[in-house]
């Protein structure tokens, strides 16, 4: 006999439909899983046979062949051994069939508890765009597969609470919609920085146009603090980049009863030692890595130049396309990547050059050494570069609250809409994404700008994508300032926030 229990697996950051089909033969005992499982789906005859005798139930003495379809998608991870067993159950006729709207995800353990596990959004709404009605998951895993939405969700504990759903003697009650609401941002605050209110603005533009940015200063000059406080002057997610973000971190494993949804734009910190492979993902199973965990978010890169070279030159692609492309052995899979990359570095190795005190001893050719640890590709995704400087004594004297970042953030959202207005329906969310097509038509400048703009390319020797760089943030900067069209002083404020150009190529 044959029975079939509708499934779902994860490609990617994607969920796709499986089939898992069950059939009991006559002959000698044996257990057979095919459809292209790894190893551990092939585990899962262990698993399923042993929470099929501590249920109470009767193991089917036969040839079991399980197939997962369809059989070219590789099959990866526990999620199957719940329909696995429902279908032994069903085929053996231990057990009514859940129907054919009905899907069931879960991991087991030997005396028959359900686990949660990775994946349960993406899965969830590839259950929902399939047909499907009803979806029986782990409990734990219950509020994040509600996101998906169009489903009736039961959470599962037990096998013999879904025998007992099954055979109608005790219903599962199905889980309750999500309620989307963002979360309050606390923590850190710009308020409590003192001084440096020239680094808070370039940090301000940043946000409203979702623009890459370098600061450059001496040790303790607060890159780091400043850094980190960025995402408080960010504007709130909206519903569809939080599913998008959540699908990402749910894959990775990050998601969890307690976080079922990504509410908060993330700040990744990778330390400096982090592989090519930890920024873009990969590995045996092609599992996101930082630059796609900051999707949405911030991509915080501190002491810059001592990052790998390959690391470092692995995000030219994703910041440029807002997408990697994993290709291994194993497979091929893209991950969404559109972050704000936000980095912080010293102006030469010891720390200290240029310092008041006077303090650094590095040769030339040591700071130039140091420098061009970053490549030039690079520094020309980067549209602000920034000094930091030291903070004055005076300045850790004053007690005094400095702006918020609620203010701040007004600031921002109002900036943020202009730009949502005028690139309605081209899927651009910000100034920082312009195609070249969009750019002439929303940053076009006076004569006096363009003379500006002029006059700065061929003094400073920019690259094409340098120049577009600087057109992006003078757009930006004139949306802080409501303005319609881009100005001489905009123009002129956005090549002041290019600091490794005007003065740092020695």
């Amino acid at each position: 006999m044959v029975s079939k229990i509708n499934s779902c697996g994860i490609s990617g950051i994607e969920g796709r439909r499986v089939l898992c089909e069950c059939d009991l033969a006559g002959g000698l005992p044996r257990f057979d899983v095919v459809g292209l499982p790894d190893a551990s789906v092939k585990e899962s005859k262990d698993r399923v046979s042993a929470a099929i005798k501590n249920c109470g139930f009767r193991f089917p003495m036969k040839h079991i062949t399980v197939n997962l379809a369809p059989g070219e998608m590789r099959k990866e991870g526990p999620v199957y051994d719940l329909p696995i067993l429902a279908g032994l159950l069903c085929a053996s006729e231990q057990l009514p069939p859940p129907g054919d709207d009905a899907g069931l995800i879960g991991e087991l353990s030997l005396e028959g508890e359900v686990r949660p596990v990775s994946g349960m959004l993406p899965m969830a709404a590839a259950a929902r765009e399939a047909g499907l009605r009803r979806l029986f998951v782990p409990a734990d895993n219950a509020e994040e597969a509600a996101l998906a939405g169009g489903l009736e969700i039961y959470p599962v504990r037990h096998v013999s609470e879904l025998a007992a759903h099954l055979r109608g003697e005790e219903l599962i009650t199905p889980a309750p919609p999500y309620s989307f609401s963002a979360e309050g941002r606390g923590g850190a605050d710009f308020s409590e920085v003192m001084g440096q209110e020239s680094i808070k603005r370039p940090l301000e533009i940043a946000a409203a146009g979702s623009h890459n940015i370098l600061m450059i200063g001496p040790p303790g000059s607060g890159k780091s603090m400043l850094a980190k406080r960025l995402p408080s002057i960010l504007p709130d997610m909206t519903w569809d980049e939080a599913l998008e973000t959540t699908k990402i971190y749910s894959v990775a494993g990050l998601t969890g009863r307690d976080s079922p949804l990504i509410s908060v734009r993330p700040f990744r910190s990778p330390h400096h030692t982090v592989s090519a492979i930890g920024l873009t993902g990969g590995g045996m199973r092609l599992r996101p890595g930082e630059i796609s965990l900051a999707h949405n978010g911030v991509l915080f890169l501190d002491e810059l130049p001592e990052f790998r070279r390959d690391a470092l030159e692995v995000l030219r692609q994703p910041i440029e396309d807002g997408v990697v492309t994993i290709s291994r052995v194993s497979g091929t899979c893209s991950y969404p990547s559109r972050f704000m990359l936000v980095c912080a570095m010293n102006p030469c190795p010891c720390g200290y050059f240029g310092h008041p005190s006077g303090k650094c001893t590095c040769t030339d050719q040591a700071i130039r050494g140091y420098r061009k640890r970053i490549s030039g590709p690079l520094l020309d995704r980067i549209d602000l570069h920034v000094n930091v400087p030291s903070v004055p004594y005076e300045s850790l004297r004053d007690r005094k609250p400095a702006e918020s970042s609620e203010r701040i953030r007004e600031r921002v959202n109002a900036a943020r809409e202009r730009q949502m207005r005028r690139f309605a329906g081209s899927g651009v969310s910000g100034n920082a994404y312009l195609t070249s097509g969009m750019m002439q038509e929303h940053c076009r400048l006076d004569a006096s700008a363009q003379k500006l703009m002029g006059d700065v390319f061929e003094r400073m020797g920019l690259s094409a994508r340098a120049h577009d760089r600087i057109l992006k943030v003078a757009r930006t900067i004139a949306d802080l300032a409501g303005c319609e069209d881009i100005r001489a002083e905009h123009v002129a404020e956005a090549v002041q926030y290019r600091t490794l150009d005007r003065e740092y190529l020695i």
